[in-house]
This record gives C-alpha cells, sequence and structure tokens, in this order.
C-alpha cells in the first residue's frame, strides 16, 4: 500500500477554493445520481442534477435530498415550496451529458429539459415532471425541511408516492438491481461511473456464517 497523506484543519484552511470543493465532494465516496424534476405553480419546469441522496426510511416510504444554502436562487427548492412535489430520475449512459449540462445556472424562465434536450413526462399522481428517458423513476411529496445551522444547508425530506420502474429488475424479496438497470453513479461534482457486481450477501448475524446471495 501506498504511503498515506494525513490532512488536518490547518491543510484545509490552504487549499485553493475549487481544490478544496473537489476534495471533500469526492471524499464521501461513491453517491446516488438522479436528476430532480420540479415546476412551479405556473407549470415552469425545471431540472437539476443531485448526488446528496439519503435513504430516510421504508416504513413511511422517506428520501431526503440535500439543498446548499439559499443564498442565491435555488429553482429546485423555490419549486418544492411552492408545489411540495419534486420527482428524482436515475441517470443513464445515454444521456449523462445532458443530466451534467443541468448543472449550469440557467435563468429562472429556462426549463432545463427543453436546453439539453430532456422529454418531461407527467402522471395524475405527481405536481412535478418525470424524465422520459428515465427507467426508475420517483415521485414525492415534501414533508418537512431542516437547515443545517452549521453550514445553512438544507435537508428536505419527501414522502415516496409513486415509483415507476421495470417490473425485471426487482427482485422475489424485494431487492432492486440497480447494475441490471445500468443506472450510473458519480464521485465528486463530475466523474461519473458504471458499477461492477461484486457480491450481495446474506443478514448478518454474530452466530451465523454469510452466504453469498443470487445477484
Amino acid at each position: 500500500m501506498k504511503n498515506l497523506n494525513s490532512f488536518l484543519p490547518a491543510d484545509f484552511e490552504q487549499m485553493d477554493k475549487h481544490f478544496r470543493t473537489h476534495f471533500f465532494n469526492s471524499l464521501t465516496g461513491f453517491k446516488s445520481l438522479t436528476l430532480a424534476g420540479t415546476q412551479n405553480e405556473k407549470g415552469q419546469t425545471n431540472l437539476a442534477v443531485f448526488s446528496q441522496v439519503i435513504h430516510l426510511g421504508a416504513d413511511p416510504a422517506m428520501i431526503g435530498i440535500l439543498v446548499r444554502p439559499a443564498s442565491v436562487p435555488r429553482h429546485s427548492l423555490e419549486n418544492i415550496n411552492k408545489t411540495g412535489f419534486f420527482t428524482l430520475n436515475h441517470v443513464k449512459e445515454s444521456f449523462v451529458k445532458k443530466a451534467h449540462q443541468t448543472s449550469a445556472r440557467y435563468a429562472e424562465d429556462i426549463s432545463e429539459f427543453e436546453a439539453v434536450g430532456l422529454t418531461p413526462f407527467y402522471s395524475e399522481n405527481i405536481k412535478a415532471p418525470y424524465v422520459k428517458e428515465a427507467d426508475i423513476r420517483i415521485g414525492l411529496k415534501a414533508v418537512e425541511q431542516l437547515v443545517i445551522q452549521s453550514n445553512q444547508t438544507i435537508l428536505i425530506a419527501g414522502e415516496i408516492i409513486e415509483v415507476m420502474l421495470p417490473q425485471e429488475i426487482v427482485k422475489s424479496d424485494g431487492f432492486i438491481d440497480l447494475h441490471q438497470a445500468a443506472s450510473l453513479t458519480v464521485s465528486g461534482l463530475d466523474a461519473y461511473l458504471s458499477t461492477n457486481k461484486i457480491a450481495r450477501f446474506s443478514y448478518a448475524k454474530p452466530d451465523k456464517p454469510l452466504e453469498n446471495l443470487a445477484y
């Protein structure tokens, strides 16, 4: 193994702003990659790539997204506050470049769907647009917001109202095979990766050997 470098708070302060941003965004490991679809009360759509996505629980089924401080206009946050709904859509290699382009700072009256060439899709259950090109789509109702006082980031807790996905990727025990679905992951702010299967193990118990599950 290579020698490890040690970084301390004094080193953090000396880091260039962009270096520091990339360093800490990639430090936590590979992250979920989704496109968040929203619209305002007038129907103006917005689409933004999100990697700060958190599983909050299965009963009730909830997902959280972390939004940067509202020190500048955050169209996704504003739309969620106005309508109460948002969608999360998994990204595939076929449109990953378009997904990344949604991170550009478009004006509020410009739809990222149109700007990058993705297609909005609506269901009867969610007042927010899905991405038609996505194979895994999650519709959510915002139920709670928490401001992290230390840095003013905002955690939005959403209750899952609707899920759309191919039936064949849902296994008999409920496990969703994201590798089979070809969902991508992201490291840092701009590095996109596909996955390789390694193993799926049985529930860990102190007195029972692990079993390799079919995967």
